[in-house]
This record gives C-alpha cells, structure tokens and sequence, in this order.
C-alpha cells in the first residue's frame, strides 16, 4: 500500500503512506507533518459544520477525504457539505429557503469557490422569487402588473 490511493466503497476516503523507519515519530520533521495534518483536520471539520448548522434542514450530513498520517491516523483533508438549492412550489418559501441556503453557503469564515458558487445561485433565485412576490402583490392590489400596465393607467 506505500503511496497508493485506497478508495473505499463508502462516502469517506482517505490516502495512506508509511514510513521506512518506525522511530521516525520522534523525528522533528514527522511531528511537524502531524501537526498540520492536525491543523488540517480541525480547520476543514470547521468549514462543514459551519455550513451544516447554518443549513438547517436544507444541509446533508459532511463527508470527508481523509489522509493517513504517519502515526497511523486519519486526518480529514478535505470535505463537502450538500445544500438543496431547489426551489419551493411557493415563492415565499422559495425566498425564505433561499435566504438560509445563502446564509449557509457563506457561513465558513473562508468560503471557498464551491461555497460562492452555491451562494450566486441561491441569490439568483432569490431574487427571481422577490419579483414573483412583488408581481403577485402589484396584482393583489392594483389590479396590473408591471411598468407598462402601470404607466397606462395613470395616462
């Protein structure tokens, strides 16, 4: 297994290597590793579940590509978070999910390009179902809908 990927069947994947010599845990340069897989791990834990808590029931459970480090452990490297960005039957609903999907998307405190992504697309929709809603109201109220329905009813 030295240096070969193992993919497992499972959503958790991780990369294994191991070292020549055992009594290399001592070694200065060997600890250094372990602790920015450590540093690692913690920062990329953190990403996920920022996005989890903040996505209420629109976020999935994280899953993670771990790396074995070389005291045999595995430290997540890398990591993903589902966010439903469908849209509501309801434009009023579509705007209050949209508006979590958003808040969810951005609540790392180092979004990455994915997590920008995620949030452009949501603000769209967003922003397509505030004019549904704004449409709707106009038509509640006035009767018309939109400038041209508008302008000929004050002329």
């Amino acid at each position: 297994m030295n240096g070969i990927p193992l993919f497992l069947s499972s959503p958790v994947r991780y990369i294994t290597f191991s070292l020549p010599n055992r009594d290399k845990k001592e070694d200065p340069k060997v600890q250094m590793e372990i602790q920015k897989l450590r540093e690692i791990d913690r920062k990329v834990k953190a990403h996920e579940l920022a996005h989890l808590s903040a996505g209420g029931p629109y976020a999935g459970m994280p899953t993670y590509s771990y790396v074995k480090g070389p005291d045999g452990k595995l430290y997540a490297v890398a990591g993903e978070v589902p966010i439903d960005v469908s849209e509501e039957k309801d434009p009023e609903e579509t705007a209050k999910k949209m508006e979590r999907v958003i808040a969810a998307a951005l609540a790392p405190a180092d979004p990455s390009p994915q997590d920008l992504k995620v949030a452009a697309v949501a603000s769209m929709k967003l922003a397509k179902a505030r004019q549904e809603i704004l449409k709707k109201k106009l038509q509640e109220t006035y009767g018309f809908v939109g400038y041209k329905s508008y302008t000929e009813r004050i002329f």
